[in-house]
């Protein structure tokens, strides 16, 4: 947390369809949780200068700051006028992943919020921003989700998936289940039913479990029963899975890409 007490929340991007829903998931957790929120976007290179003038790359480049910056106020301002927040937003031209690590580890934000991304067919490993953003910021990651939002002044309903005990232990978790006088909901994927599942963080909210045996078409049952019980947030614990004795394991690109509310992926 910042020296002035409050959390800071960086977005990361691309000013494409999705981006008003990751503002306003953003804004409803920094309200919750007391954070500022700082948008950054990352401009590709090959996208501004296509000229080996130098006097010509110039006005490109800045005709295009022009243009991102209207962009950026045009997303940001609506939402902001709406819910009272303040939206900082920031950008730069470079390689998107070296421009983005170096913006994590000037910052240090306590949250980084991304927008939820169709999984593509075919996909290139190491090529995702998501799996970027994971391996380099250790600390909490939110996946907006882009039809089930999760709505400022409206009630947090709050999920847990796999608990791990250790992952929840923070004080924002904390802070987040103060928010909300619903039943948490523990959702567990197991390789057979008689397996004891992950319990939740002790609190005095009561408590409701549920329970799928793995098969081809659990993350699907899971995302209806998500959507049955109104859970607009889930909270996913980052475990290494190499270092944990279970047999069951869930990938967590599964959940990613399969689970369609907002989540929360703790350190």
């Amino acid at each position: 947390m910042t020296n002035n007490n409050k959390y800071k929340i960086l977005v990361l991007s691309d000013l494409k369809e999705g981006t008003s829903t990751a503002l306003k998931n953003t804004i409803s957790l920094s309200k919750m949780v007391d954070a500022d929120i700082e948008l950054f976007h990352v401009i590709k290179p090959i996208d501004v200068v296509e000229t080996d003038s130098q006097l010509s790359a110039m006005r490109t480049i800045s005709k295009k700051h022009i243009k991102v910056e209207k962009k950026i106020r045009k997303l940001i301002d609506p939402i902001s006028e709406d819910y009272g927040s303040i939206i900082h937003s920031s950008f730069t031209i470079g390689n998107v992943k070296n421009e983005i690590e170096d913006k994590i580890k000037k910052t240090k934000p306590d949250i980084i919020v991304l927008g939820k991304r169709k999984p593509k067919k075919l996909s290139f490993i190491g090529d995702s921003i998501t799996e970027f953003v994971l391996n380099t910021h250790k600390d909490i990651v939110m996946i907006a989700s882009g039809t089930q939002s999760l709505e400022p002044e409206k009630e947090l309903s709050l999920g847990f998936f796999n608990n791990e005990k250790q992952s929840f232990e923070s004080n924002l978790i904390e802070t987040l289940i103060s928010q909300t006088d619903q039943s948490l909901k523990s959702f567990n994927i197991v390789d057979k039913l008689n397996q004891t599942p992950n319990e939740l963080p002790s609190t005095t909210n009561k408590k409701v479990d549920f329970v799928f045996e793995k098969n081809d078409n659990v993350y699907q049952t899971l995302s209806s029963y998500l959507v049955k019980n109104k859970v607009n947030l889930l909270c996913v614990g980052r475990i290494d899975q190499a270092k944990t004795q279970k047999v069951n394991t869930v990938k967590l690109q599964d959940v990613i890409d399969k689970v369609d509310v907002s989540l929360l992926l703790t350190s």
